[in-house]
């Protein structure tokens, strides 16, 4: 269990970070696409912090434990 958590870390840091660039750039075009579903990208980024935080946490209790 200890070898996967790295890379489910990696991967809700990835997309974290995806979910973030499509957020600002559809900020800096302010088309139709940021007007239906900015608020959607902003909840789907903090869950995806929440989610990242969370593993990252579990794998320094385990490591610790």
């Amino acid at each position: 269990m200890d070898s996967v958590l790295p890379y489910l870390l990696g991967f809700a840091m990835f997309a974290t970070v995806a979910v973030l660039a499509i957020g600002v750039i559809s900020f800096g075009v302010h088309g139709d696409f940021y007007l239906r579903h900015a608020n959607h990208l902003m909840r789907a980024r903090v869950i995806l912090q929440g989610i990242s935080v969370a593993i990252l946490a579990l794998m320094v209790y385990l490591a610790v434990a």
